[in-house]
C-alpha cells in the first residue's frame, strides 16, 4: 500500500453507537463519564410540572452555548410556565416530549437525536442537549453562541475600490456573506464534518446549474477520504486534497473576500469554507486567476487591463532578475553597453564575493527582514522593514560587500514580488529565484532559460481538479472567448460567456449586448434615434 493510499484510508472502526435509553440516570451517567474531568461541561436537572414529578436534565459546554437564550427561552419556559400550565388533559403528560418540542421551548430549531455519541459531539460543537425521563430520545437545541471577532476588512487582500467585508473565523457568518451576494435558488451550500477528533465543520459551496458536475464530485471524494485527528485550518484541507504535493505552484486559490468566492462561483468554481479560519479555498484555479484581484472587474476595462499587464510583467521580473543580473556580470558583461559595462565593473572592483554570493547574501537578508516584519506588532513591523531595509543597503555598500547596483536590483525585485495578489503564488516564486540564481551562477544565460523551461514543463503539466494549471493556455476546451480576461480585461459587454476550460453547465452569463441597446435608445447626447 503506498503512502497516499495509507494517508486516505478510511478507519474500519467506527465509533460504535450508544443508544438513549428510557432512564434519565443511565443516559446522564453516560454523558459524564464521556466528558470526565470537563470543567467547562454544565449538567443542570430539575423538576417539572405543577407536582414537580417530571425530572428534565440540560447538558451544555460553558462558552460555546448562549447563556442568556438557555435561560429566557429554555430553563424560564420549562421551568415556570409549564409549573403553572394545567394538567387536566389526561394524555399530556405522555405526549409531554411532543408539547416541550412544539410549545414550550422557544428556539429556532430543534431535533431528536437517539444516540449518546450524537449528542456528545452536538454539546462540544456549542448546541444543548434535553434529556428527558422516560423517553427513549434527546432534544438537540440550537444555542451556539460563542464569541466571535467581527466583519472587518481583509488584511491581505486590499483593494482601492470594491468591498470591505471579509471573512471572519465562523463558519456561518462566512456562508451568509457569500449568501448575501448570491440570491439564486440554485445556490447550495453542504455541511459536513472531517477530523475524526476535532469534528470540524466546513461547507462546500456551488451553483447547482453552473458548476462542473466532474469537479463538484471529485471535491466532494477528496474531501469524504480524508482521515486525520485534527483539521486546525483550511491549510490541511488544501495540502491533503490538492493534485500534487510535490508542485511549488499552489493548486487552490484562497482568500478573504466574499465577493472573490462569489465570483467564482458564478464562474462555475467551487468554494470550500472551514469552520475557524477566515481562509476560504476556491477551486480549481490557474495562473491566470490567481494574479487576477477583484479590483480589475470594479474599474474600467483600459485601467484594469493595463494595472494587470504591468502585474504580469512584474511577477516576471521578479523571477528573473537576479539570476540576470548574476548571469550577465559572470558570464555575458558583452551584452551590456559600454559604458554601462565599465561602470558595473568599477562599482564591483572592491567586492569580495562573486555575483552569486551578492545576491544570496542581499536575497536572504531580505527575506529576514520580511518575515521579521510579519511577527512583530503592526507598526513596529512596518518600521523593521523599511529602516532595516535602508540601513543594512547602505551599510552593505560602505562596507564594500555589496554593489551599489545589486542593491538596486534586489529592491526591485522586492517591490515586483509585492504585486502579487496571491501570496502562496508570490512564495513560490522567492523559492524558484534561488534555485535560477544557482543555476546562474553555473551556467550563466543558459542556466537561466534551462530553468524557465523546466517551469514551463512542469506547469504545462500540472492540474488543478483535472483542469490544465496554464489555461487557458493549453488544454483542447480554451477558446479565443477566453483570452478576453488574461493579459487584458476586455468590456464586460463582451465578455459573454464564462470560461469555457471549467465546462461549466450554464455557459452564458450575458444574455444581451448593451451596446445594442444603448444604440437603439440614443446616440448617447440625449437624443433618441
Amino acid at each position: 500500500m503506498g503512502f497516499f493510499d495509507k494517508l486516505f484510508e478510511k478507519n474500519e472502526n467506527p465509533i460504535p453507537k450508544i443508544p438513549i435509553v428510557k432512564d434519565f440516570q443511565n443516559n446522564l451517567d453516560q454523558i459524564k463519564e464521556i466528558l470526565k474531568d470537563g470543567d467547562d461541561i454544565i449538567y443542570r436537572e430539575f423538576m417539572v410540572g405543577q407536582e414537580q414529578d417530571m425530572k428534565f436534565g440540560l447538558v451544555y459546554a460553558e462558552g460555546l452555548a448562549d447563556k442568556n437564550l438557555l435561560n429566557e427561552h429554555i430553563l424560564q419556559n420549562l421551568m415556570v410556565l409549564c409549573r403553572t400550565a394545567p394538567m387536566e388533559v389526561p394524555d399530556l403528560r405522555d405526549k409531554i416530549y411532543e408539547t416541550i418540542k412544539n410549545g414550550s421551548v422557544a428556539v429556532t430549531d430543534l431535533k431528536e437525536i437517539d444516540d449518546i455519541q450524537v449528542a456528545i459531539d452536538m454539546i462540544l460543537s456549542g448546541e444543548s442537549i434535553l434529556l428527558l425521563n422516560h423517553w427513549d430520545k434527546a432534544l438537540v437545541i440550537a444555542t451556539k453562541g460563542w464569541p466571535m471577532r467581527g466583519v472587518n476588512a481583509p488584511d491581505t487582500e486590499k483593494v482601492i475600490r470594491g468591498p470591505s467585508d471579509g471573512f471572519n473565523e465562523t463558519l456561518r457568518v462566512n456562508t451568509a456573506l457569500v449568501r448575501r451576494r448570491i440570491r439564486d435558488p440554485k445556490f447550495k451550500i453542504k455541511q459536513m464534518q472531517v477530523g475524526q477528533r476535532s469534528k470540524t465543520d466546513i461547507a462546500i459551496l456551488y451553483i447547482e446549474d453552473i458548476v462542473n458536475k466532474d469537479i463538484l464530485k471529485m471535491v466532494k471524494e477528496r474531501i469524504d477520504a480524508i482521515d486525520i485527528d485534527a483539521i486546525m485550518e483550511s491549510g490541511y484541507i488544501e495540502q491533503l486534497i490538492q493534485d500534487s504535493w510535490r508542485s511549488p505552484f499552489p493548486q487552490m486559490q484562497h482568500t478573504q473576500r466574499p465577493d472573490t468566492v462569489a465570483a467564482a462561483l458564478y464562474e462555475g468554481r467551487v468554494a470550500v469554507i472551514v469552520d475557524n479560519t477566515p481562509f476560504v479555498l476556491i477551486m480549481p484555479a490557474t495562473v491566470v486567476t490567481l494574479i487576477q484581484s477583484p479590483e480589475d472587474y470594479y474599474e474600467r476595462p483600459f485601467i484594469a487591463s493595463a494595472i494587470r499587464m504591468l502585474r504580469f510583467a512584474a511577477l516576471i521580473l521578479s523571477l528573473i532578475m537576479p539570476s540576470l543580473y548574476i548571469a550577465i556580470t559572470s558570464y555575458h558583461p558583452g551584452m551590456l553597453p559600454t559604458d554601462l559595462a565599465m561602470y558595473v565593473a568599477g562599482s564591483r572592483a572592491n567586492v569580495p564575493f562573486p555575483a552569486f554570493i551578492e545576491a544570496f547574501i542581499m536575497e536572504a537578508a531580505l527575506e529576514l527582514l520580511r518575515e521579521a516584519g510579519i511577527r512583530l506588532p503592526g507598526p513596529i513591523g512596518s518600521t523593521i522593514g523599511i529602516v532595516g531595509g535602508l540601513v543594512l543597503g547602505q551599510a552593505a555598500v560602505e562596507a564594500g560587500i555589496v554593489s551599489p547596483l545589486m542593491v538596486i536590483v534586489v529592491a526591485l525585485t522586492a517591490i515586483a514580488g509585492y504585486s502579487s495578489p496571491s501570496y502562496s503564488l508570490a512564495i513560490s516564486y522567492r523559492l524558484l529565484r534561488f534555485v535560477m540564481m544557482a543555476f546562474a551562477a553555473f551556467l550563466g544565460l543558459y542556466g537561466v532559460i534551462w530553468v524557465i523551461i523546466a517551469i514551463l514543463i512542469h506547469l504545462c503539466n500540472l492540474k488543478s481538479f483535472g483542469v490544465p494549471y496554464l489555461s487557458p493556455f493549453v488544454g483542447s476546451a480554451a477558446t479565443p472567448q477566453d483570452f478576453k480576461d488574461v493579459f487584458i480585461r476586455a468590456p464586460l459587454r463582451y465578455m459573454k460567456n464564462r470560461p469555457q476550460y471549467l465546462h461549466a453547465g450554464d455557459s452564458q452569463r450575458l444574455a444581451y449586448d448593451t451596446q445594442e441597446i444603448l444604440t437603439e435608445e440614443g446616440d448617447g447626447n440625449g437624443k433618441q434615434k
